[in-house]
């Protein structure tokens, strides 16, 4: 009977299930578990589901655990790919981290790419790399009336944990926030302090009235950010030489997907909502 072990959708969800198929497999020695995620659980025969309590004492075991035996590289790496959207992330990481047992290097398991499980890891974390590099880049502030900077983004992975050390560290000076629209997480960093984390509620009772207040509040710019986004157009339009435009390479180093909020490619009057 193979047991599946059912988490919350979050670094700490998932190591919390893993911290129990651990020691199910290693310490009490019985073969056959896997990892689930809460509401993409397909059922199949002969095997037993249990569901995981998100601890975060167990993901700090786990972490530990990495870190001690595989090293930074393969944290790092397993981070990243819990990021992702991928349903069969949790086994990914699992897997990697049953055949790190087989070799005698265990640090030297990411190398290890001819391993499927070792290779899922690997290219689900360049992917949450790659698109978290990207938006470093392409990412928009806008000052809101109250002086807070804010953005707006529709990620495919959950990389906020990605982007905020990375303003923290150039803006530490200034309050800002971003939205990832597409997973309902803010980041906010208040002047001189860390950065934190926040689940947007959901839908229903516990937000009613507050939806379109939040949206109203959060599209009311600042008359100085209209004025220097139209600026900012109005000098990407004179650098451009009409005869040499591009569309189809400016897509392979932009594509559409990024450009909802970067203030070059919006409209002439600064739009109230980023879609």
């Amino acid at each position: 009977m193979r047991t599946i072990y059912i988490c919350t959708d979050s670094v700490p969800g998932i190591y919390s299930g893993i911290y129990d198929a651990w020691k199910q497999a290693v310490v009490n020695r019985q073969e056959g578990c896997g990892i689930a995620l809460k509401g993409q659980v397909e059922q199949e025969l002969f095997c037993e589901y249990t569901e995981v309590e998100e601890d975060l004492k167990k993901a700090a075991a786990v972490d530990r655990l990495i870190w001690k035996n595989m090293g930074e590289r393969a944290r790092r790496d397993f981070s990243y790919a819990l990021l992702s959207e991928d349903p069969e992330k949790g086994n990914a990481v699992l897997g990697t981290m049953f055949a790190a047992r087989t070799i005698a290097d265990s640090q030297k398991i990411m190398e290890h790419l001819s391993h499927p499980m070792v290779e899922k890891v690997f290219e689900l974390s360049r992917a949450v790399g790659g698109e978290a590099h990207n938006f470093k880049g392409f990412l928009r502030f806008r000052e809101l009336e109250n002086g807070v900077l804010y953005a707006a983004i529709r990620p495919r992975a959950r990389v906020l944990p990605c982007l905020a050390p990375h303003f923290q560290d150039r803006l530490p000076g200034e309050n800002w926030m971003i939205h990832d629209q597409r997973h309902g997480q803010y980041v906010i960093h208040e002047a001189g302090k860390n950065w934190v984390m926040v689940q947007q509620e959901p839908e229903g009772k516990n937000r009613e009235g507050r939806g379109d207040a939040e949206e109203e509040f959060l599209t009311q710019v600042s008359d100085a950010e209209r004025q220097y986004a139209r600026l900012w157009r109005g000098f990407c339009r004179a650098i451009s030489i009409e005869e040499r435009r591009n569309p189809a390479c400016q897509l392979q180093h932009l594509p559409f997907r990024y450009r909802d909020g970067m203030t070059e490619f919006l409209a002439e009057e600064f739009p109230g909502v980023v879609r």
